[in-house]
């Protein structure tokens, strides 16, 4: 077999089901990712990163067009980025608004902060999560006009 047949010949089964599967856990793990990251070691960049990887598998997997297929989200993703980079941008001039210092955390040490079950709410995870939609929105639209790059895989 020459190296252009074997450029075009479909996945193998196990890669292919492994794309489809990847996806979900992916998701889960960017989502632990990025609830330590404010206390431990982790945050929204390496979140993003992980869902990216996933995204990019299935790509590599699928091809562009069966990738778009299996994850209709895509075509969202440079929405994803800006909402993102407008979300990371929110979290870091608030407190402008009240006076203080940009990226100053609220509520600030000794305060009273909001929980929703064992998640703690306050300024720098809404950072991560806005660093984390930016980074999955770019690394997406990249791997979208690349899979979609003419002459790509045809001679």
């Amino acid at each position: 077999m020459s190296a252009g047949e074997r450029r075009n010949a479909p996945p193998d089964p196990v890669v292919r089901g492994v794309a489809r599967l990847l996806p979900g856990p992916s998701v889960v793990v960017a989502a632990a990712l990025i609830v330590k990251g404010y206390a431990e070691v982790g945050d929204g960049f390496a979140a993003g990163v992980v869902v990216a990887l996933a995204i990019a598998l299935v790509y590599v997997a699928l091809g562009a067009e069966d990738a778009e297929v299996a994850l209709p989200a895509l075509r969202h993703a440079p929405k994803l980025a800006v909402g993102g980079l407008l979300l990371a941008l929110a979290s870091g001039f608030f407190p402008l608004l009240l006076g203080e210092a940009p990226v100053t955390h609220h509520p600030g040490p000794g305060g009273h902060v909001t929980k929703v079950g064992a998640l703690e709410l306050f300024t720098p995870l809404l950072l991560d999560l806005g660093v984390f939609l930016l980074v999955v929105g770019v690394l997406t639209t990249l791997l979208h006009q690349l899979g979609r790059a003419p002459g790509v895989g045809k001679r």
